[in-house]
């Protein structure tokens, strides 16, 4: 971007990146409180002391996405708890084994649900990642390997509908509403993902050699100690009937919003399965998405902020001052860049003020674009938090070696986004949402 940093805004933005970096990087505290701390100083250089009022309201900008991906966790834990993904996978394992190409992309479509739901790349690693790594290991497929697909399917996952956090941010920032992104944020997600599991898992599963049978029987009869049945499914179907109620019969189905639809399914799930105690089940998970809540409170501050001093006026004029081949580079590097602090802060800073750049372009395949590209940045170190937790899945303490191996699979998204952007009207025509 062309930035004149010797204005007054162009200085308040340096020093709240600046902030922002040091709390994050140097200080390695956690990114919401760096955000915070980077929010706080930019009132206080702009002369707006420290204003409670704006920091509170900011902090519950995202109060909606916030409560969707508590409650979407407490679903996921919830049907892990009763034994249903473990059940589904080794059915799914068991019946596609011998066909490699469709073992390959079943995998990597399980890897990615629980992002699909929650929004956040880390739930795809912490619960269908770690579940999925030992069985593509046993069935000959490299540890870094195994790695490097979980890792880009948690990427994707975490963009796929019908949650996409990076794409409400963007909306939030310029009015627009979460409506109709669900063609376009499958168009953008499914080919990289066929493309990772072709690249990453296919060759290795369609050799014989490295396999390890008796391990893989063990690990699959562990897996299917409850069995798959109708009732099992009961919250998967409860799930998706109150959603699909909701959009195909606005008129008639009650309008209970996604919380509550997460919150039904998953008092759904104690009547299946093996028993769990609801109250654990939800504190675990509230645990585990806390990280993601908090990055979305302290997003929320520092656009709050960024927009009381001046610096997201100033961010977007700059960005509508630079010529469209600039941009699409701006957008193809400081993206992900940027996503190496957070994802949802690259949204929010960076794609705010390209999707105003880019406004006379169709909004929702250019949004749904920019959070594809966006994603990256959660491969970017040193947060890296999709190859460190896929690191864990697969009990690889050296993260890069996965890193490594997601280089190919990353550059193919981003070119894959710019592309959905550059055409983006036509692309709207041919999809038709």
């Amino acid at each position: 971007m062309t930035l004149d940093f010797f204005l007054p805004e162009g200085v308040y933005a340096l020093v709240m990146v600046a902030a922002f970096a040091l709390g994050a990087f140097a200080l390695k505290l956690p990114i919401a409180i760096a955000m915070t701390g980077a929010a706080v100083l930019g009132a206080l250089i702009a002369g707006y002391g420290i204003p409670v009022r704006h920091l509170v309201e900011g902090m519950f900008g995202f109060i909606d996405t916030i409560l969707i991906i508590a409650t979407a966790m407490i679903f996921m834990k919830s049907v892990q708890a009763v034994g249903l993904l473990e059940s589904i996978a080794a059915q799914g394992i068991r019946k596609f084994r011998n066909k490699p190409l469709l073992l390959s992309l079943g995998v990597t479509l399980l890897i990615m649900f629980p992002g699909m739901l929650t929004g956040s790349s880390t739930a795809c690693c912490l619960t269908t990642g770690a579940l999925v790594a030992p069985i593509l290991m046993h069935l000959g497929v490299s540890r870094v390997k195994t790695g490097a697909l979980i890792a880009i399917a948690a990427l994707l996952g975490m963009i796929a509908p019908p949650i996409n956090i990076p794409v409400m941010i963007i909306g939030g920032g310029i009015d627009m509403p979460y409506v109709g992104f669900t063609i376009p944020l499958l168009a953008v997600t499914i080919p990289p993902a066929i493309f990772a599991a072709m690249l990453l898992a296919w060759p290795s599963l369609r050799k014989s050699e490295g396999r390890d049978e008796e391990a893989l029987e063990k690990e699959l009869a562990r897996m299917s100690s409850v069995p798959l049945t109708l009732r099992l499914c009961t919250p998967i179907i409860v799930l998706a009937t109150l959603m699909a109620g909701e959009q195909l019969f606005p008129q008639t189905f009650p309008f209970l919003g996604m919380p509550l639809q997460f919150l039904i399914a998953s008092a759904s799930a104690l009547f299946t399965g093996q028993r769990c105690n609801i109250l654990d089940v939800a504190t675990e998970a509230i645990r585990d998405a806390l990280p993601v809540l908090g990055i979305l409170m302290g997003v929320g501050m520092f656009i709050q902020v960024m927009t009381l001093n001046g610096v997201r006026g100033f961010v977007v004029l700059s960005a509508l001052s630079i010529p469209e081949w600039a941009l699409y580079v701006s957008i193809a590097v400081s993206l992900p860049i940027f996503g190496a602090i957070s994802s949802f802060g690259a949204a929010s800073v960076l794609g705010v003020p390209f999707m105003f750049a880019l406004l006379s372009l169709d909004q929702i395949i250019v949004a749904s674009a920019l959070s594809l590209v966006a994603s990256i940045g959660d491969l970017m170190p040193p947060t890296a938090l999709a190859g460190i937790f896929a690191g864990q899945a697969v009990g690889e303490k050296n993260y890069f070696k996965i890193l490594k191996l997601c280089m190919i699979p990353a550059l193919v998204i981003i070119i894959w986004g710019i592309f959905f952007i550059a055409y983006a009207g036509p692309l709207a025509s041919v999809l038709r949402y």
